[in-house]
C-alpha cells in the first residue's frame, strides 16, 4: 500500500511539472527556465537572468533548433 501512495505522489508531481511546461509554452514563453520567462529585458539587451535570450547577439541554449 505504501508503494502505491509513493507512486501516486510521484505521478502527481510529474504531471504538475508537465502541465506547467505545456502551459508556459502554449502562452508563448520562449525560455521557461528563466525566472522571468524572458519577459523583461535588462540594460544589456538580454533578459534579467543573463542567458542573453531575446538579445541581438545570440540566444541561450533553450532556443537552439537542434
Amino acid at each position: 500500500m505504501t508503494d502505491i501512495i509513493v507512486i501516486l505522489i510521484l505521478v502527481v508531481i510529474l504531471g504538475a511539472a508537465a502541465h506547467y511546461i505545456y502551459k508556459s509554452k502554449k502562452s508563448g514563453k520562449k525560455c521557461i527556465g528563466c525566472p522571468d520567462g524572458c519577459s523583461t529585458r535588462s540594460s544589456s539587451g538580454g533578459c534579467g537572468c543573463g542567458c542573453s535570450c531575446g538579445s541581438d547577439e545570440g540566444s541561450c541554449s533553450c532556443h537552439s533548433d537542434k
